[in-house]
């Protein structure tokens, strides 16, 4: 299935949820922020929000330092 994930199209695996998107993707899920098609998507529907043909995300790390 494609996706566009910051701008860059990626085939993933059917069937996930937005949490098994992250997995997938090697991102820890407690230091990024999505948004899905132009929305942002609050944490509690990560689980509950399957990822269909041609969505489009937006995912922003968090990194600390100083």
């Amino acid at each position: 299935m494609t996706v566009t994930i910051n701008g860059e199209r990626r085939e993933i695996p059917e069937n996930l949820n937005v949490v098994a998107l992250l997995d997938h993707l090697g991102m820890k899920s407690d230091r990024v922020a999505i948004e899905r098609n132009l929305d942002i998507l609050p944490r509690a529907r990560w689980q509950e929000t399957r990822v269909q043909p041609n969505d489009s995300f937006e995912i922003v790390q968090f990194v600390g330092g100083g």
